[in-house]
């Protein structure tokens, strides 16, 4: 194992362990007393502790994905072209998605409070048209791959 593996087994190790000791410390603390400060004081601690371990493994994702697509260029290709295509996508559903309004049973509570408008509305559209169009290309991917095989 290089200096690099070494470095990130003892990282990944001292994430575990703190990640133990919040783990214990919070059900050691656990209270049946609904108005206990100290409990609500750990549970924040253990979700921040989870919102950092998440980000972390965003970042070493996103980091090792660039480092793969700025050093392997068929990678770079590829990874553009599908954000091309994602973005193609993105447009068509913008484009077909409709800022009206839907009428259901109250609706009106939603559009007094502002939670729900035109852009809301529109967007809310655009994610529905989006995921219809990315079903159905599945859909079609998985069929054509079956018809094409026959013909082989």
């Amino acid at each position: 194992m290089g200096k690099t593996g070494k470095i990130v087994t003892i990282i990944l190790w001292a994430l575990i362990i703190v990640s133990a000791i919040l783990l214990v410390s919070l059900f050691v603390n656990i209270s049946e007393v609904d108005t206990d400060p100290s409990m609500g004081s750990w549970i924040n601690t253990n979700l921040v502790w989870g919102y950092i371990l998440v980000a972390i493994g965003a970042g070493v994702a996103i980091i090792s994905g660039l480092l793969h697509m700025f050093t392997d260029k068929n990678a770079a290709k590829n990874g553009i072209i599908s954000i091309l295509f994602l973005g193609a996508v993105a447009l068509i559903a913008y484009l077909l998605a409709s800022p009206e309004i839907p009428q259901f049973v109250g609706v009106d509570k939603f559009i007094a409070d502002g939670t729900l408008n035109e852009s809301v509305a529109k967007m809310v559209d655009t994610g529905l048209y989006a995921t219809y169009i990315l079903l159905a290309l599945a859909i079609l991917s998985i069929a054509s791959s079956s018809v094409f095989r026959l013909f082989r």
